[in-house]
């Protein structure tokens, strides 16, 4: 594609978790529907309308590119992944850059109750790049979250641990634009041993 074709709004998928609660299992390569989480994962943010997805690999990278099939996916590896989700995603905004990406709609590879009615949401929620929108459940932010072009710096400078953004919405608060999608989505992570009953 093109760069003067290449789509506003790039998808931007965090993988890079090692799964410390459960006993090391990185995350991206936990099984869902029978395939690895990343894969099923990436084709939500496809089946949204993401044309163009970025994915931020860390535990165990080799064995998820050998594993999953990510097609034509840029795969970023964060070689921080152990200080957190912030490191991730700083390294995967910075792979945006010159690439002609106006947002980037940022999601997370373990929650799989979240499907691409939630994500499409908030893509068509994307003005231009100023844009800062965020899901929500039952008035609640949650992800994915869109945060436009104007918007990356500040993100970059304060992610840390793994906060992620945090900081940044919370002293943006007001200008976020918040998507409901209580009704077609369930936010909930894949954390601990329990939480592997919500994997089919």
């Amino acid at each position: 594609m093109a760069e003067r074709e290449a789509p506003p709004v790039v998808g931007l998928l965090l993988a890079a978790g090692g799964g410390r609660r459960l006993g090391g299992r990185p995350k991206a390569l936990l099984r869902h529907r029978g395939r690895p989480l990343v894969e099923h994962a990436v084709g939500v943010l496809r089946e949204a309308g993401c044309t163009r997805v970025h994915v931020v690999l860390g535990a165990r990278a080799a064995a998820v590119r050998e594993q999953a099939e990510l097609g034509d996916c840029v795969l970023v590896e964060n070689p921080g992944w152990a200080d957190g989700m912030g490191s991730s995603l700083r390294a995967g905004l910075g792979s945006l850059a010159g690439t002609g990406a106006r947002a980037a709609l940022v999601s997370l590879v373990d929650q799989p109750g979240i499907g691409p009615e939630a994500v499409a949401r908030v893509l068509a929620a994307y003005g231009g790049e100023e844009s800062l929108v965020s899901a929500a459940y039952d008035g609640v932010r949650g992800h994915p979250v869109l945060f436009g072009a104007a918007h990356w710096a500040g993100i970059a400078a304060t992610a840390t641990g793994d906060r992620g953004a945090r900081a940044y919405l919370k002293e943006h608060e007001e200008a976020i634009r918040l998507v409901e999608c209580g009704d077609v989505a369930e936010p909930y992570d894949i954390d601990t041993e329990a939480d592997l009953s919500h994997l089919e």
